[in-house]
């Protein structure tokens, strides 16, 4: 059988192992270190300048995103329905209530419009929302200005969840750096990794300091163990810092080669049957996944288990959360449109490490089958 081709991979460059080992011998081997600052620090001047927290993960630095804005048990907060759970289920762990809200069909991202109409709907019932959970997809930007209009029309805070687009810019803005507070993820599958480890960033310095204190077991100033606040072990390790610190030497680099996967699955992929999600004027994407959807005539179930028998790894658009079992019930605005992706939709391979090789692969594969 062939050497799998994965989705998509972590792919290590030169310097990682210089700080991994560095931390070995100075024995700072724990969520605190230099290569935690460090991390930090490189993440700050990638964001121009915003403030840092180096986290355990993505979810994680939602969870406290939410608690910082001061979300809390009965709250209703606004989430793209369009998402991995990870975005919404930090929702849950503090008994607040998610809002489901569409996507658009230009960059799939959350609705502006059905978001308008979300919020005004959710304070005629009196739960007027306490924050907006809003998702850069597969790396390509939302839809920022109309989201941010209305969200600053209501008085709503926005959390940035851009855990897919760390790279990603609207109107040449890096995203994560629009909203009350960006995040970040450094999944074993993104862009970059540092193993396990997400991130959280802000303008506000108190919410970066407010953060840390969470993520640390609330432990307050004191020389024995003192708690006056529910706190968290949610800080990244020095380890999975020094990761970080080397990953971030060839984040341009690998953005620049997600990119050009992208281009080539669109020159040489483009048929009768497949489309590609391409970039609306002023989004410039990560390309974090590379995406297709299929026509109706075409199984997409029956590509998958076609393309796995091939050792290829493909997978699904995400499934909308409003259509997963565990959220059964919870208000949801929409017209389809991320049914239908769900429907119609596949990622491919899209790793900087892939070989010419192995996407002609791809490529080959799946004209085979359409």
């Amino acid at each position: 059988m062939e050497e799998r081709i994965y989705l998509s991979s972590p792919h290590m460059g030169e310097k990682e192992l210089e700080y991994i080992n560095e931390a070995f011998r100075t024995n700072w081997i724990s969520p605190v270190g230099p290569n935690i600052e460090g991390f930090e620090c490189d993440l700050s001047l990638f964001t121009d300048g915003y403030h840092a927290a180096a986290l355990s993960s993505g979810t994680a630095a939602i969870h406290l995103a939410l608690i910082i804005l001061g979300v809390k048990e009965n709250d209703e907060v606004i989430c793209s329905s369009f998402t991995f759970s990870g975005s919404c289920n930090p929702i849950v762990y503090l008994k607040a209530s998610p809002v489901f809200v569409d996507s658009e069909s230009d960059t799939w991202n959350m609705d502006p419009e059905l978001l308008k109409v979300a919020i005004a709907d959710r304070i005629t019932k009196g739960k007027k929302p306490k924050a907006i959970i809003l998702v850069h997809l597969y790396g390509m930007p939302a839809k920022m200005d109309e989201i941010l209009t209305i969200a600053r029309e209501y008085e709503i805070p926005v959390i940035e969840d851009a855990a897919e687009a760390l790279g990603s810019k609207y109107k040449g803005q890096k995203l994560g750096t629009f909203g009350d507070i960006g995040i970040f993820s450094f999944n074993g599958n993104k862009i970059i990794t540092t193993s396990g480890g997400g991130a959280l960033i802000s303008k506000h310095l108190q919410y970066i300091q407010k953060a840390k204190f969470l993520a640390t077991q609330a432990r307050d100033e004191a020389p024995h163990y003192e708690h006056s606040e529910i706190g968290f072990n949610y800080r990244m390790s020095n380890i999975c810092a020094g990761i970080g610190r080397g990953q971030m030497t060839v984040l341009n680099e690998r953005i620049n080669q997600r990119r050009k996967v992208y281009n080539f699955y669109l020159q040489n992929l483009s048929q009768d049957g497949i489309s590609f999600l391409e970039e609306p004027k002023g989004h410039f994407s990560n390309r974090w996944l590379t995406t297709i959807t299929l026509s109706p005539e075409v199984s997409v179930e029956h590509i998958r288990i076609a393309l796995d028998r091939k050792n290829i790894e493909v997978r699904p658009l995400w499934k909308p959360m409003h259509k997963q079992p565990v959220f059964e019930g919870v208000p949801y605005y929409g017209s389809g449109v991320c049914e239908k992706l769900f429907e119609r939709g596949l990622c491919l391979p899209s790793g900087s490490n892939l070989t010419f090789e192995q996407q002609n692969a791809v490529i080959q594969a799946i004209k085979s089958l359409i």
